[in-house]
């Protein structure tokens, strides 16, 4: 299944957010969007899923314009993760996970077993089986976060468009997270996610968007797309990269550092 946007404008009122933005994306691919803050990275997401209108261009699904698909048949084919995700009720994490599946009900239908195993094998999927009778409210952030991708599985979708997905995690719950996404990607599923940090492209991205001012400013392999001009240019930082070897033996991987403290902004 291929996923595309041609020459997408959105905005909010009068104020114009993106411009011409197209690109394409296919089933097993993870694309890393890096962008400085406020470049459209969020609004480039709306507008995808269909929560702000477009006002030029379109999205397609393998040709065809989703636009006009009602909300469930949109929830069957796009799952989403937002940045934070805040409850205003005490819910066990089987249920949040089971919430994934109101995309296959009816308008007055309750889950099945059917669906309670869909659920749980979610959870099993992603070695979180034995938080399902926990409190969402009492786990670490995390834990909360593969809840969140254990629940958009539920959903049963072919692209899943994750909005930061590292944010708020500690160093190690990064890595958990981002190893899950390249599994689930080698799986079939299309991810899309959102970062502030190139080293996620360089490791675990398929492909990389990089975008500024509402513009598309590079598209394609990390190491055709990353470079330190565009980075330099993205970030208005100065930066290098390196290349840092691994010690199994199995190559090396490549890392953004900072070229120098004075010429570091802060944005």
């Amino acid at each position: 299944m291929i996923l595309e946007l041609s020459d997408v404008h959105a905005g909010y009122g009068k104020t114009q957010i993106l411009h011409g933005v197209s690109f394409t994306m296919e089933s097993t691919e993870v694309l890393c969007l890096l962008g400085p803050n406020g470049a459209g990275k969020s609004t480039l997401f709306k507008g995808i899923l269909g929560f702000l209108p477009l006002t030029r261009g379109m999205t397609l699904c393998d040709g065809e314009d989703i636009s006009i698909w009602t909300r469930s048949r949109m929830a069957r084919t796009i799952g989403y993760i937002p940045q934070s995700h805040v409850l205003a009720f005490q819910f066990k994490t089987l249920s949040i996970v089971l919430m994934g599946r109101t995309a296959h009900l009816g308008r007055y239908a309750t889950p099945s077993k059917k669906d309670e195993h869909l659920a749980e094998k979610a959870l099993e999927t992603l070695n979180i089986s034995h938080l399902k009778n926990a409190l969402y409210s009492e786990i670490s952030g995390g834990e909360r976060q593969l809840v969140l991708i254990a629940r958009a599985l539920a959903q049963n979708p072919n692209f899943l468009i994750m909005d930061e997905p590292t944010n708020n995690l500690d160093y190690g719950n990064q890595v958990l997270v981002l190893r899950h996404i390249q599994a689930l990607a080698r799986n079939g599923l299309g991810i899309l996610m959102a970062s502030h940090h190139p080293d996620h492209a360089f490791q675990y991205a398929s492909k990389v968007l990089l975008i500024k001012d509402g513009r598309l400013c590079g598209a394609g392999s990390p190491d055709e797309t990353a470079t330190e001009k565009k980075l330099n240019a993205l970030y208005d930082v100065r930066l290098n990269i390196a290349e840092a070897r691994l010690n199994s033996g199995q190559g090396s991987v490549k890392v953004c550092i900072p070229a120098s403290q004075e010429h570091a902004t802060l944005h």
